[in-house]
């Protein structure tokens, strides 16, 4: 397959090789799929996970305000209302298996790198255009399947014994494979059939940096930063 014929996600993660490797095997990652990572760390990870979600929420408000059509307009806001309605209280359920409460959830400080994250993608969003959104949002709706799957398929890693099993089977669902087919289709579509050198060289900008930021976002999990 030459690069031209490649869709829009697999140019930008070959432009950004060595941030994807770096997030998609970041140690936090590897913790989770040999059961090796301190529990203190996954429940850090998971009370900013739940603030970063509301903002991810914010984003897909941002992207129906920037959609062109009404079927763009649709899909920003039915995952605007998945993550609302669905994926929040499955989160806080998840959380409370793990001893925290929604209260704790709602009373928990933003973190630098939650802060970081969060803005860089809502200002990516406001400056540019949907497509520049969507670069921004897509190596956490994408990255967390291609993480899912690598670990899944890791004898044990989906063992009751490995204490994150459940988050692994979350991410590497067929359910959140469809998702993350629709992102890349979605890029896909709002790319067109050709983008100039110059416009790919400024997704790659964006694309990169999300990606550093994902890093740094494990790495506040991992090293308990707030």
């Amino acid at each position: 397959m030459t690069a031209a014929s490649k869709g829009l996600f697999e140019r930008l993660k070959a432009a950004a090789a060595d941030e994807w490797a770096a997030y998609i095997d970041h140690d936090f990652v590897r913790g989770l799929g040999n059961g090796t990572l301190p529990e203190e760390c996954f429940r850090h990870y998971l009370a900013q996970d739940y603030v970063f979600l509301i903002h991810f929420a914010r984003a897909y408000a941002l992207a129906v305000y920037k959609s062109r059509t009404l079927d763009d307009m649709r899909s920003a806001g039915r995952t605007m209302f998945a993550l609302l309605d669905m994926e929040m209280d499955l989160h806080v359920r998840l959380c409370a298996r793990w001893g925290l409460s929604a209260e704790d959830l709602e009373a928990t400080p933003e973190a630098s790198a939650t802060m970081a994250y969060t803005r860089y993608v809502l200002e990516e969003g406001m400056r540019g255009d949907l497509l520049d959104l969507h670069v921004a949002l897509v190596p956490c709706v994408i990255g967390y399947w291609e993480i899912g799957k690598v670990l899944a398929a890791q004898p044990g890693a989906l063992d009751t014994s490995n204490p994150y099993h459940e988050w692994i089977a979350e991410y590497s669902s067929d359910e959140y494979q469809q998702v993350a087919a629709e992102a890349e289709e979605r890029l896909d579509r709002l790319a067109g059939d050709a983008i100039s050198a110059e416009r790919f060289t400024d997704l790659v900008r964006i694309f990169s940096q999300a990606m550093r930021l994902e890093i740094g976002f494990w790495k506040m999990g991992l090293d308990l930063e707030n």
